[in-house]
């Protein structure tokens, strides 16, 4: 486990894969391939029957290297270093910080693992893994690969625990936009896992990801505040500042009076202050409390000519 420790902690609770699993794993993908180069082989025959033995060996060969050796490679590539069999075994290849596979890595894995596994029938591949400390082949070593393994049984542990009373609030004027999502996983695998790390290892981890945090922060770690208290401290205060986000800010956040311009929107013009700033007089009150009624002026008689016609 502590070679799987890196300086950002994304490989803490990864552990290699040992030899039967990884043997099983190879087992079901060379089915697999095999099983898909007869079905292609079957078809080139087929398809291929008028053309002369030359091409037709030409043809096979190339069937052989894409379905056998290119198709491993490319499922690798895809997958991120999980194929079929891996799947099935729970396991995955990754890079030897922790980090997923690229294709210059399926690659070197796909063409030594045709000289150690097809040619030999597996035989150097499970020496190699017998003799590596960490189960790896040839195509690991060379590709600086490992495998490890994705389905661990579950261990007691991942309390996080609380920054010292006396650091309440201390962290919270500090910028924490530029701090990734993998720096703070890397911070909470720590804090979860650091009672089950060596001391020295632990010691070295945490002055790590303080110095990391504090890179991306612009702030310096203060000297009297130890590097776990100060990720515990700030992992603290991040999850306070998402919880004021999602939530609102207990303190007043929301429902506050509005500032900017909105407090100072013009009045709508059918307000007294607005018609008296436009000349005209506001309308008075009805009395007595009743409602005014509408008036029509179409229906306004004048003495002696009947009613108004409308307008």
């Amino acid at each position: 486990m502590g070679e799987l420790v890196t300086g950002e902690a994304v490989a803490l609770e990864l552990r290699p894969a040992r030899l039967p699993s990884r043997a099983l794993a190879v087992l079901l993908d060379l089915v697999v391939a095999v099983v898909v180069y007869m079905a292609v082989t079957i078809a080139l025959v087929a398809s291929t029957a008028s053309l002369d033995v030359a091409a037709q060996t030409a043809l096979s060969i190339a069937a052989f290297v894409l379905v056998l050796v290119g198709g491993p490679i490319a499922v690798e590539t895809l997958s991120h270093g999980r194929s079929l069999g891996k799947v099935a075994c729970g396991l995955r290849v990754v890079r030897d910080d922790g980090g997923p596979v690229r294709f210059r890595h399926s690659l070197v894995r796909g063409l030594i693992g045709v000289i150690e596994i097809l040619m030999t029938f597996g035989v150097v591949a499970c020496i190699a893994s017998l003799v590596s400390a960490r189960g790896r082949r040839l195509g690991d070593v060379f590709a600086g690969t490992l495998v490890v393994r994705e389905r661990v049984p579950a261990t007691p542990g991942g309390f996080m625990p609380p920054p010292p009373p006396w650091l309440a609030g201390r962290f919270s004027g500090l910028d924490l936009s530029a701090v990734p999502d993998e720096l703070w996983l890397a911070v909470r695998q720590y804090l979860a896992r650091m009672g089950q790390l060596d001391v020295h290892v632990g010691r070295a981890m945490a002055e790590r990801l303080a110095a990391d945090v504090a890179a991306r922060t612009g702030a310096p770690v203060p000297q009297e505040v130890p590097p776990p208290a100060y990720l515990a401290a700030v992992l603290q205060e991040r999850q306070a500042r998402e919880s004021r986000r999602a939530f609102g800010d207990p303190r007043g956040g929301r429902g506050s009076a509005p500032i900017g311009p909105a407090a100072a929107s013009p009045p709508s013009p059918a307000s007294p202050t607005a018609a008296s700033q436009q000349g005209t007089p506001p309308t008075a009150p009805p009395q007595n409390g009743q409602a005014e009624q509408p008036r029509d002026v179409r229906q306004e008689r004048r003495p002696g000519t009947g009613f108004v016609p409308p307008a």
